[in-house]
């Protein structure tokens, strides 16, 4: 069985989650205590994660420590043609999404919220990470003005890379009420069955813990 290591608030564990809720596949959810800086330890950072970040999937003897290249990982091992197509043209459509996950929105919207919530501010200050984020909102709100989806008219794992920092980046103080569209798109994710709920928040103020990436 497929094991899951992350954080019950971690938004990257979430795109793991809605993913293999959305296929049906059934894992083992091997909760990681980031309160706790767990993801810091020695023993994390050499067994599992180098860069001391969750989550890490592993699966058939492998550990895979990069959210989107899990969702690769899932969606191919699925076989499904419609997460993930194999033919040049719409893979490169649905992975230029999945790669503004890992640019615009982690460095503007994640790390813009962190700073909000936690006051760890490890890439710029709230201004200079806003406007990155505004960058990733734009491109977003560019595209889902005129279609349902970030790729291919259907839902793919572009949509599942883009989304929880999305939907939380009210969070970086970013209100979405400019952008019509992505609060449409933001409705029908949440409206698939199956869809995984959001994370609970913290239950300890992340401002009393050592600072550091994560």
């Amino acid at each position: 069985m497929i094991r899951l290591y992350g954080g019950a608030e971690s938004g990257n564990t979430w795109k793991l989650r809605i993913l293999l809720g959305q296929l049906g596949i059934d894992y083992e959810l091997v909760p990681v205590d980031l309160l706790n800086w767990e993801h810091k330890s020695r023993a994390f950072m050499t067994e599992f994660n180098p860069r001391g970040q969750v989550p890490v999937l592993e699966d058939a003897g492998r550990r895979i420590w990069d959210s989107g290249a899990a969702l690769v990982y899932i969606a191919r091992k699925s076989g499904r043609e419609d997460w993930l197509p194999t033919t040049a043209g719409d893979m490169a459509e649905v992975m230029q999404w999945v790669l503004l996950g890992a640019s615009e929105i982690q460095f503007g919207l994640q790390y813009a919220r962190r700073g909000v919530m936690r006051d760890r501010w490890i890439a710029g200050d709230l201004g200079e990470l806003q406007a990155i984020g505004k960058l990733a909102l734009g491109a977003l709100e560019w595209r889902l003005r005129g279609h349902d989806w970030l790729a291919l008219e259907r839902i793919t794992i572009a949509d599942i890379a883009c989304y929880p920092y999305v939907f939380h980046s009210h969070e970086a103080k970013l209100p979405l009420d400019g952008y019509p569209g992505i609060r449409a798109w933001l409705e029908r994710c949440q409206a698939r069955p199956d869809w995984a709920p959001a994370p609970e928040a913290p239950t300890r103020d992340y401002r009393d813990m050592p600072q550091g990436d994560g």
